[in-house]
């Protein structure tokens, strides 16, 4: 720039003087915004809820390293109930699928992103749920996601157990119909609210097969027998009983006795069923199509990497050839909780793998976790916002993959550690 030309600028209201104030201002709002997050971030360590992320160094299993450790760690807080993360059969499909198709498919499933993978996996989903179709996401909270706003409309009412996923939850907000929240597992507060919305044109009840923090399971027969009564339609999430709860694994609504009675299932291909991505909504097949036309998350987001699809897929086609892996879970979850609830812990939920232990206090959850893994058991205390305030715990799960040697291990391990806090004597 020439001398000319720079002291033109620093006395142009337009080019010079009015550069600076603005790029002070920038530095300014950017100052500000930190502070503020640096501020929220230090009450949140302050309050004992901060949630570290341990590093793992292996594959997913009973047994990991954990931040580099080559010590025999426990994994008791896993979403892989059955152990089929690393079945050498799962894995092996997700390899040969690898090879075979790629990593993935650089696409939405209506462009140039389906493949026969991706239809044979929803055919067997669709079978093992005994329901007329299936269609793929890439995670149920996508699948949450992209169902309430294209079944239901402003004429229409959903009611939702007030204790419902964080994604069942945000999935109810983007749909325009009347939202009735019941208490939790309260038919007569669900029977009230169905009186309510009488005059709605398509009426949906909404729960949890299996409530994630808490381990109990909804009462869907008395569900069904109130929705058939006032004209609903039954919606369940089977997130945490897919695969193993029922004679044959197939979820709650099999474990309860009423497959012929929910209408719409949305579960996850990442706990259970292999452990990787993606979720999924069986229902009726014109649903089913209709989703295929106007689901957002399903219309904007890639399809599931092929690897991952294999995987799911070589899961599911355990589970349809034989029910002896679901079957294993029952007596380890009951191991578990009557070893844990004999030495004095509170143990939230009733048979089911997950298995809270109450403590309240959040910090009290993170330090005794802390301790936890000192002794080589790897589980995670859950706090606000996970849970309520006031009901901090850490949440046990049990996999088929752990033996009575490792229950046994964990529970000593909780009775030395709550000792040690002053929750036990």
């Amino acid at each position: 720039m020439s001398l000319g030309k720079a002291a033109r600028s620093l006395v142009s209201p337009a080019r010079g003087l009015l550069r600076a104030p603005a790029a002070r201002r920038t530095y300014s709002a950017v100052a500000d915004a930190r502070a503020v997050l640096e501020n929220e971030l230090e009450s949140i360590r302050a309050a004992g809820t901060w949630k570290a992320e341990r590093i793992i160094t292996s594959k997913q299993g009973p047994r990991i390293n954990v931040d580099g450790s080559r010590g025999n760690i426990l994994n008791f807080c896993a979403n892989n109930y059955l152990g089929l993360s690393s079945h050498p059969d799962v894995v092996q499909a997700g390899i040969d699928a690898l090879k075979l198709y790629g990593a993935g498919l650089s696409s939405v499933r209506f462009i140039c992103g389906t493949q026969d993978l991706h239809k044979n996996l929803e055919q067997k989903l669709a079978e093992f749920h005994e329901r007329e179709d299936c269609i793929l996401y890439a995670s149920c909270f996508d699948a949450n996601a992209g169902l309430f706003e294209v079944l239901l409309g402003p004429d229409d009412a959903v009611l939702s157990d007030e204790l419902n996923h964080a994604s069942i939850i945000d999935g109810i907000r983007l749909c325009r119909a009347k939202r009735l929240r019941y208490k939790h597992m309260d038919l007569s507060d669900l029977e009230t609210k169905l009186k309510e919305s009488q005059s709605s044109r398509m009426r949906l009840v909404v729960t949890d097969g299996v409530f994630s923090m808490d381990g109990d399971v909804a009462p869907l027969q008395g569900i069904c027998d109130l929705a058939e009564q006032y004209g609903a339609m039954v919606f369940i999430d089977e997130c945490h009983a897919t695969g193993f709860l029922g004679p044959r694994g197939r979820g709650t609504d099999e474990l309860l006795g009423v497959m012929d009675r929910v209408h719409i299932v949305n579960s996850t291909l990442g706990k259970a069923l292999g452990g990787a991505a993606g979720g999924y909504t069986v229902g009726p097949k014109p649903l089913i199509d209709l989703l295929r036309q106007r689901a957002r998350p399903y219309l904007f987001s890639n399809s599931l990497p092929p690897p991952v699809v294999a995987c799911a897929t070589r899961a599911v086609e355990l589970l349809l050839a034989s029910n002896e892996i679901s079957q294993s879970m029952t007596a380890k979850t009951m191991r578990f909780r009557n070893k844990m609830t004999q030495a004095g812990f509170t143990i939230a939920g009733s048979a089911h793998p997950i298995c809270p232990v109450m403590l309240g206090d959040a910090r009290l959850a993170s330090l005794m976790s802390d301790d936890m893994l000192k002794l080589g058991v790897y589980v995670i205390g859950f706090s606000f916002p996970v849970v309520p305030k006031g009901k901090a715990r850490i949440r046990v799960q049990i996999s088929a993959a752990h033996t009575d040697e490792d229950i046994d291990r964990c529970v000593d391990a909780f009775i030395q550690t709550g000792r040690k806090h002053g929750v036990v004597s």
